[in-house]
């Protein structure tokens, strides 16, 4: 089918989608819903089939929905109504949640149901949950649409809002006042419940300090406790601060003016922290050991990260390689691996363009440790997302397992042209040859992991559990570390380094990365430094960029086909040695 993806932006639902409809041989074109003209304008464009609506923040115009049909992706409940679905259901304490598949009508959330999937509600953060749960239901739900839709047989139901087995209802817009802390009474959860149903946004409104502010990252502070509404501990960016039965580690705060930015709570409250204990706990870095293997954690907020994060995890990683162990997995986090450097903080120091020079070279610098490391295999553990300089970090291991589920974002240019490093000019074409990897990187549309196993960029899907349940890793590290020809293995991966470094060292692409990115930072066109400062504070687009409006880009769609169809993607032989056939 011909699919207009018409979303408000290209969130982590709709490029889920989105990847999951072209993996399925549909032909997908994205719009983003800037105006009503600019909708209508697409629609004449692609002359699509059908309209699907992942993430919309208003009505779809009526001339389109009566002429098209147009299904909204609701994440709610059938009989749910409103746009806070999702947070009532956290604060409400819901066990169970759902999404459901609509027809587009005049009345918001209320047409006729063509799917719905349910599931269970795990005690987590909105965005952790709308990422992972609610985006699984969500592509079930879908297709199950889809293939209601195709059978020219099946038809829409539309549920009786009388009917007790229809226990959603319309809500309003969930406001700061539904959500609001009582500090001297509520408990632990009832916090976390508060501040996590906020996650990604809006936040929840409160005052630190003497300062309006608004919390985010919230985690249980275990054993520790005090005057309530007290803080009284920080650990690695977060603050801790005192419930009735206990505490919460705040991660991030945004302070409630103009222009203030979502960062690190001790990076608000400097002066206020510096008079803090220091106390174990918040703990994004973790590392374990089973048996001969390490594994080492790193969940950090948003899978951004800053300068000082990537020295201490390089930090970490050298005390890894201290331990007799075979085999060190990198597990990044269970909802993102790695974004790259940390814009945020990028954005709000004294120089952004030395500080992303700083964080720029902090990632070189912990991606080199794991090139080059020689006496163990590194294998990268992709449980979450993963986007720019975080993709190409994972790279760097000798191998590089994935969840089903998660997208990767192998580019850079989407932020106004930013060249990149993290030696991916090494890392990328070995992998997948240098004919994909300018595919990749000149297409700049997600990847799925079946793609990105195609590509040459993962060698070993991981089932979808594995974001919460480590056992399948673990299992696939023992087996790695076991294998008889390990040694053999390591033997080859230290000439193959040797060869590399012979053919041309690391430090020349290092350079050569550098000296491109150092006019991205420094040089006479400022487009990086607007695109960082709109991607931060969240400035809507104004206009869809051709490389998702495929309906506006004839090349673009070309590169897409491509990359979908072309047979020698799926060349049985070595996944870093693709050889691309196809004659342009």
């Amino acid at each position: 089918m011909r699919i207009l993806l018409l979303c408000h932006s290209f969130n982590s639902l709709s490029q889920r989608l989105y990847v999951e409809l072209t993996e399925r041989g549909h032909e997908v074109s994205v719009e983003f819903d800037i105006n009503d003209t600019v909708t209508r304008e697409a629609v004449t464009l692609f002359d699509p089939d059908l309209v699907l609506a992942p993430f919309l923040k208003r009505a779809i115009p009526e001339d389109v929905w009566q002429s098209r049909r147009c299904l909204i992706v609701h994440p709610g409940i059938v009989g749910d109504r409103g746009p806070s679905a999702l947070d009532w259901a956290m604060l409400e304490g819901e066990t169970e949640w759902g999404v459901t598949v609509l027809e587009a009508e005049a009345e918001m959330d209320a047409g006729p149901v063509w799917a719905s999937v349910s599931f269970p509600m795990r005690k987590s953060t909105k965005s952790s949950i709308y990422r992972r749960e609610l985006a699984d239901a969500a592509v079930t739900a879908v297709f199950e649409a889809l293939e209601r839709i195709e059978s020219r047989v099946l038809t829409p139901s539309r549920p009786d809002p009388a009917d007790p087995a229809v226990c959603g209802r319309a809500r309003q817009q969930c406001r700061q006042s539904d959500r609001a802390i009582d500090w001297t009474s509520d408990t632990t959860d009832a916090v976390l419940r508060k501040i996590r149903s906020a996650d990604g946004s809006p936040g929840v409104r409160d005052v630190l300090f003497g300062r309006a502010i608004r919390l985010y990252d919230a985690h249980g502070a275990i054993s520790l406790s005090g005057p309530p509404g007290t803080v009284i501990a920080r650990c690695d960016g977060a603050l801790a601060r005192a419930t009735r039965d206990g505490a919460v580690w705040v991660g991030h705060v945004r302070e409630e003016r103009d222009q203030a930015l979502k960062l690190p709570a001790t990076h608000v409250f400097a002066a206020e922290s510096a008079a803090l204990p220091e106390v174990p706990g918040y703990a994004p870095i973790r590392y374990k050991e089973e048996d001969s293997i390490g594994f080492l954690h790193f969940a950090f907020y948003n899978g951004a990260m800053s300068t000082a994060q990537c020295e201490e995890l390089r930090k970490a990683y050298r005390q890894a390689l201290a331990r007799p162990t075979s085999v060190l997995v990198l597990m990044g986090g269970p909802d993102y691996w790695s974004n790259g450097i940390h814009l945020g903080l990028i954005e709000a120091a004294d120089s952004p363009a030395d500080e992303s020079w700083r964080n720029i070279n902090a990632m070189d610098d912990l991606a080199r440790d794991i090139i080059t490391t020689a006496d163990r295999l590194v294998v990268s553990a992709l449980r979450g997302n993963a986007g720019a300089g975080g993709v190409f970090l994972a790279l760097a291991a000798d191998e590089v397992w994935a969840r089903e589920g998660i997208v990767l974002n192998p580019h850079y240019k989407d932020m106004a042209n930013l060249y990149g490093s993290e030696y991916w000019t090494y890392l990328l074409p070995r992998r997948a040859g240098a004919e994909n990897a300018w595919r990749v990187t000149q297409a700049r549309l997600p990847v799925g992991v079946d793609a990105a196993c195609r590509l040459g960029l993962v060698d070993h899907a991981l089932p979808a559990s594995s974001a919460q349940d480590p056992t399948a890793i673990a299992q696939l590290a023992r087996t790695l570390a076991m294998d008889s020809h390990f040694q053999a293995r390591l033997a080859e991966k230290r000439r193959r380094r040797d060869a590399d470094e012979s053919n041309k060292p690391l430090a020349a692409y290092r350079a050569e990365e550098l000296a491109r990115m150092q006019l991205n930072f420094y040089g006479f066109d400022p487009s990086y430094h607007v695109a960082r400062y709109n991607f931060i504070h969240k400035i809507p687009k104004s206009r869809t960029p051709l490389t998702l409006a495929r309906h506006r880009s004839q090349r673009q769609r070309c590169l897409a086909r491509e990359m979908r169809h072309d047979d020698a993607w799926h060349d049985p032989g070595s996944q870093h040695a693709r050889k691309q056939q196809h004659d342009d």
